[in-house]
């Protein structure tokens, strides 16, 4: 982000940086070690074992793909020079695998089958993000999906 910030300040450019945390949504095709939300459904819905590396603890902030698309329109239109944002759900939004286990249990019906492993190397064990400067820049922008909303879609 340094580099279009810079060239963006140089040359009067119009361009947004973000840093987008957990995007998510339906059509996310989650994997072991990314996409944690729709990776686990994929798992409880289906009976496979999904693996917790560390204590389950670890917080994410999810924020919804259509949020995302929305957020980025919004910039579109009314563009700003070398700005850099956060983009992510925020403590609203945020949730930890054990949390999110349970959510997701209670929306499918269905008991999660985990094991333990080692926590992941470099792990952040909190990671929500700051959503104020984006806010504060487009106030006209909200958010469509709560957490309940992003897990009722992903469980779909």
């Amino acid at each position: 982000d340094m580099y279009a910030k810079q060239y963006a300040a140089r040359f009067g450019m119009k361009v947004g940086i973000f840093r987008p945390g957990c995007i998510t949504g339906k059509n996310h095709k989650g994997a072991e070690l990314h996409g944690m939300l729709s990776y686990l459904v994929k798992c409880i819905k289906e009976g496979k074992t999904y693996t917790i590396h560390g204590n389950g603890k670890q917080v994410r902030d999810q924020i919804h793909a259509n949020d995302v698309a929305s957020a980025f329109m919004a910039f579109i239109e009314r563009p700003t020079s070398a700005a850099v944002y956060n983009l992510g759900g925020g403590s609203n939004r945020s949730v930890s695998v054990l949390e999110a286990i349970a959510l997701i249990e209670n929306e499918t019906g269905k008991k999660a089958v985990i094991e333990y492993g080692e926590e992941r190397k470099g792990d952040r064990r909190w990671d929500v993000h700051d959503m104020t400067k984006f806010r504060k820049d487009f106030p006209e922008w909200n958010y469509q999906y709560s957490l309940d909303d992003i897990i009722k879609n992903i469980c779909l």
